[in-house]
């Protein structure tokens, strides 16, 4: 758990094509050198020289994929039990997405009865609960098996990863910001707590775009409604690190979201309620400081399947409570 900011936290939506992360830093008035994580990219992190030109700005690369490689073969024990935990974890994605699937065929097999409109209704609430607890019992178990392996095993005082946190820590206090970039979510997550980056950036301006925004957030959501293969449910992934209270990120929703969909963008925004959920291709923005959510520009899903695309941060005319988590 990282300490309350009073730097700028800034989430952008996808960079391809024309960036505009250095305009952003310039209006946040970063001219000097910034870190930069690319560990989403995996193998491909070192690769930065093109991003780091889109910048405006000096930047060095944190390296947090290759420092992982070099835990991994420097520590043996920890790398085995790290491994039994990852696989954990696949095996609780697995089972949570199985009760999702049925939870969504009866779902659908009820929404679609001949009977009184309210019964209907009533029962879409309860489909939606459903949901919701799933969801809530997920990131508590997958919490709970975070906390466990930190405690068990003192991730800190290993050596490789104690030496690695003090050169992270020795770059950051040299930068003026953090720059987090997409890719791959799960990886970029696991790098970033592995090495205690944003406890380690405290105090400073963070920009972060696609699965960069995403994992800053309290709850990292996988969706799209045009998968290649399997189901369209969205599912949650892991508790995120919870600098971005309220909202739920869905970056790139022109190829990942059917903002004609009514009645899915209703059942979803219900779902993940009281957050609110924002589409952001690019050039979208949230800008929080202080914790606090102070501007930006994105699609909004509401709870009544509206998608208001010119959303500010400002709440939703065309939003309604909803019901808490079962506990």
């Amino acid at each position: 758990m990282t300490k309350s900011r009073t730097s700028p936290i800034v989430l952008l939506g996808p960079q391809g094509g024309t960036s505009d992360v250095g305009r952003v830093l310039a209006e946040h008035g970063i001219t000097g050198r910034v870190a930069l994580v690319r560990a989403g990219y995996q193998e491909r992190e070192g690769e930065d020289a093109a991003m780091i030109a889109t910048l405006g700005v000096p930047a060095v690369n944190l390296n947090l994929h290759a420092r992982s490689v070099d835990v991994f073969r420097s520590d043996p024990e920890f790398t085995a039990a790290y491994q039994a935990r990852q696989n954990r974890l696949r095996h609780l994605q697995s089972f949570y997405r199985v009760r999702l699937d049925k939870t969504e065929d009866a779902a659908r097999t009820i929404s679609v009865r001949y009977v009184d409109p309210e019964l209907l209704e009533q029962e879409e609430k309860v489909s939606v609960d459903q949901f919701r607890y799933l969801d809530a019992d997920h990131v508590e178990r997958c919490t709970t098996l975070h906390a466990a392996f930190e405690q068990r095993w003192r991730i800190g005082e290993r050596p490789p990863i104690a030496r690695h946190r003090k050169e992270v820590r020795a770059t950051l206090a040299t930068v003026d910001a953090l720059v987090i970039a997409g890719g791959h979510v799960a990886s970029l997550k696991n790098r970033l707590a592995l090495f205690d980056v944003l406890k380690l950036a405290a105090g400073k301006p963070v920009i972060a775009w696609s699965a960069g925004a995403m994992v800053l957030t309290e709850r990292i959501v996988l969706f799209h409604d045009y998968p290649p293969y399997g189901s369209d449910i969205a599912q949650v992934l892991d508790a995120g690190f919870g600098l971005a209270k309220g909202i739920v990120v869905l970056p790139d929703p022109r190829r990942r979201v059917n903002m004609n969909a009514r009645d899915g963008i209703q059942r979803f925004a219900r779902r993940m309620a009281p957050a609110t959920c924002v589409a952001m291709d690019h050039g979208g923005r949230v800008v929080f400081e202080g914790g606090v959510l102070v501007r930006a520009s994105g699609a909004r899903l509401t709870t009544r399947g509206e998608v208001e695309l010119d959303w500010d941060g400002a709440p939703s005319r065309f939003s309604t409570p909803y019901m808490r988590v079962p506990q």
